[in-house]
């Protein structure tokens, strides 16, 4: 890679990696709530339903966190959903999602919760000690629970909200990202979030030949990035993210 282009990508890391970059973003909502597990826990669910449009899926991930009480954590650890999300109802709660599917998933997490503590906690008791190790354990566990769509089965696709969310667990010292994570997953091993606006960017700076979003593309890309950034290659994900702003 031209020096010149590396020079770039850092200067947008730089510029967009800001307290600003949390307004209309998904990980603004782990910033509105109080306690690490509580920050763990809101995180994850608004990751699962960040896709397609945000002004439709922002307010359904404020709808969550109204009906906890900014109490996600233990919303789910004590039942509490399940008014909120009746096992019974087959509507639509978002796109993909109905409602009973997001019970499914919520019970699946409460159970890891009551086994695990933290979905932090039954990563580090599985020993990962890369973002691929995490990923795996944790469409696996899911997998195990019968819950599909909400959460990948495997590690065959990209991942894009599962890697979304591990930067957002695992980077430390960022106005955005919480580092929750960052004493057991090493930040150089996270992958970067594949969706078309990424693939975009990435494509027409001659950084990825892919136009498929599979976890091959994803570690194709995210090893590009570390020669920009040998310690922390997801600040590439800021990079691209300025780089479609400012064009």
């Amino acid at each position: 890679m031209k020096e010149g282009l590396k020079q770039l990508l850092r200067r947008l890391a730089d510029k967009y990696e800001t307290a600003d970059f949390l307004n209309g973003d998904p990980s603004w909502f782990m910033h509105q709530v109080e306690g690490d597990d509580n920050r763990e826990a809101v995180a994850f669910v608004a990751s699962v339903l960040s896709y397609g449009s945000r002004k439709q899926f922002l307010p359904k991930i404020q709808s969550i966190l109204n009906a906890s009480g900014n109490d996600v954590h233990n919303w789910i650890k004590d039942g509490n959903f399940e008014d909120f999300m009746p096992e019974r109802d087959a509507s639509c709660f978002y796109r993909l999602y109905t409602v009973s599917q997001m019970n499914l998933f919520l019970k699946s997490y409460r159970k890891l919760m009551l086994e695990h503590g933290t979905l932090g906690g039954f990563v580090a008791h599985g020993k990962s000690g890369s973002a691929l190790d995490a990923l795996r354990l944790i469409s696996g566990y899911f997998s195990s629970q019968g819950v599909g769509v909400i959460i990948p089965k495997d590690t065959t696709s990209a991942c894009k909200r599962l890697c979304m969310f591990l930067r957002w667990m695992v980077r430390r010292d960022s106005p955005v990202d919480l580092g929750l994570w960052s004493g057991f997953i090493d930040r150089r091993t996270l992958i970067m979030p594949l969706d078309t606006h990424v693939m975009q960017q990435a494509s027409e700076l001659g950084l990825m030949k892919s136009r498929t979003a599979t976890m091959s593309s994803a570690l194709a890309l995210t090893r590009v990035m570390l020669e920009v950034f040998p310690d922390d290659p997801l600040r590439g994900d800021f990079a691209l993210f300025g780089l479609g702003v400012s064009s």
